[in-house]
């Protein structure tokens, strides 16, 4: 079962790690795009982020304080689904659409994230026979 874990976190980790990827690789069209949704600081934004989502895919593939890792990267997409992709301030009918996806599949990834974070602070059982590390947090219920 351990293994389907893991395979589970690797499966997870491609969005973000190749999210992570875009962002370093391709700042400056990130940037622009980043700048027209009028966050701050673009440029740094943009790296920063693919800094942290590259790390925080690593920490979850790895098992290095993986219920961080979740936390990280549910909490970020929950910013950029209200940030990035606020649907309801778009005006055409096709590209409201196209946001309203992005929106759904982000508050998606985020309660999943939040779901995982959960299930690995809270000690995940044979999730960790296959981490480096144990958890960060310590959660009972």
């Amino acid at each position: 079962m351990e293994w389907l874990i893991l395979i589970g976190r690797i499966f997870w980790t491609m969005v973000f790690f190749g999210a992570g990827m875009g962002h370093l690789t391709q700042t400056d069209a990130m940037m622009d795009y980043a700048a027209s949704k009028k966050v701050p600081f673009a440029k740094l934004t943009v790296q920063v982020t693919g800094v942290v989502l590259v790390l925080s895919s690593l920490m979850v593939v790895l098992g290095v304080l993986a219920d961080l890792g979740f936390l990280i990267q549910a909490v970020w997409v929950l910013v950029v689904a209200f940030w990035m992709h606020g649907f309801w301030r778009i005006d055409d009918p096709q590209a409201r659409m196209m946001e309203m996806t992005q929106f759904n599949k982000n508050i998606s990834l985020a309660g999943s994230g939040f779901a995982l974070f959960v299930f690995f602070a809270l000690g995940g059982g044979e999730a960790f026979s296959l981490t480096i590390t144990d958890s960060l947090f310590n959660l009972s219920l």
